[in-house]
């Protein structure tokens, strides 16, 4: 999916506009009239300049001939805001999508999380989603790879494989009935974390790619959890046939983590909240071009605003020179 990345309008060029004025005089009235742009003619929406902006309780239409989507509600013959967000429209559908949200997963999905609760023949997982998700007993590896049925004494070591605050990387597998995730570690790539630190990001910019595990050429392996948490860590060379199954829980981290790679992680680390600051969307390309772009900093001053700023600008412009 090709991305591209526009300045915001200056404040002053949209409230002086008459589009801003008609928005605010009609609402979605006003949008309606724009839908003869290249958007409105397949009905995907408003382009960036009339964009229309809204917070719980305001009144977006009081024309009846809308039907109310996501984030809205109907009062009075009019449809109204529920959430803080931005107005979208499909045809006569209007939904508001939140500035801000949880995660909302699918199958197949690769998350990071952490871990909040040891029950019984489960562990509880915070996700960032509406309520934990839930790691069945029979759905992780037994130390040494055996395959069998999980006993009661598998039940009564649970706190051996994960306890309370480890960090997992598991896959959603299903759904329960109450809407929380199931979630498997059943393949050597999937377990327990070790070796790094952690970052949370807003889910929605983290990007689906055909893999989320990826290893820069600086040293550093990240992984990209589609709710937004993110792992940052020492590269570990290892094949998938050669994984000492017996390590698998381990709570020991490697013991020749280098100064040098610390300073690798905390670097690749600031360069991902830099681009989640200004609102940029997140893979494994950027994530390059930013280490590239932050090397001119020292790794004390990455934290402050302007080069920030100025980290996020030089790795999206690189980006888009790369796309040609």
């Amino acid at each position: 999916m090709n991305v591209s990345f526009h300045s915001p309008a200056p404040r002053t060029a949209i409230s002086g506009s008459k589009a801003h004025r008609q928005s605010k005089q009609h609402g979605l009235e006003d949008m309606e009239l724009d839908g003869d742009h290249e958007d409105g003619a397949n009905g995907s929406g408003v382009k960036a300049s009339t964009l229309h902006v809204v917070t719980p309780g305001e009144v977006i239409t009081n024309d009846t001939a809308f039907m109310r989507g996501h984030g809205t509600y109907i009062e009075n013959e009019k449809v109204v805001s529920s959430v803080a967000g931005v107005v979208d429209r499909v045809n006569k559908l209007i939904s508001v999508r939140p500035l801000h949200t949880r995660y909302t997963g699918e199958i197949g999905d690769v998350v990071v999380g952490r871990i909040t609760e040891v029950a019984q023949k489960r562990w509880k997982v915070d996700v960032s989603a509406r309520q934990d998700a839930i790691l069945m007993l029979s759905s992780i590896n037994l130390p040494g790879g055996v395959q069998r049925r999980k006993q009661e004494s598998d039940e009564l070591q649970m706190r051996s494989f994960f306890m309370e605050g480890d960090l997992v990387v598991a896959e959603v597998q299903a759904f329960f009935g109450d809407g929380a995730y199931s979630l498997h570690t059943r393949s050597l790539k999937y377990g327990k974390l070790r070796n790094g630190t952690f970052i949370s990001v807003p889910p929605a910019l983290v990007q689906r790619c055909k893999s989320h595990f990826h290893s820069l050429a600086c040293g550093v392996d990240v992984i990209l959890g589609l709710n937004g948490y993110i792992w940052v860590s020492a590269h570990v060379p290892q094949n998938l046939d050669e994984i000492d199954t017996e390590l698998v829980y381990s709570n020991k981290n490697k013991e020749d983590i280098t100064p040098r790679d610390r300073e690798s992680i905390a670097r690749v680390g600031n360069c991902i909240r830099a681009l989640a600051d200004e609102f940029i969307f997140i893979n494994d390309t950027i994530i390059s071009f930013a280490y590239e772009a932050s090397l001119q900093y020292k790794l004390k001053d990455m934290n402050k605003k302007e080069i920030m700023h100025a980290i996020a600008t030089e790795a999206t412009t690189a980006v888009d020179n790369m796309k040609g």
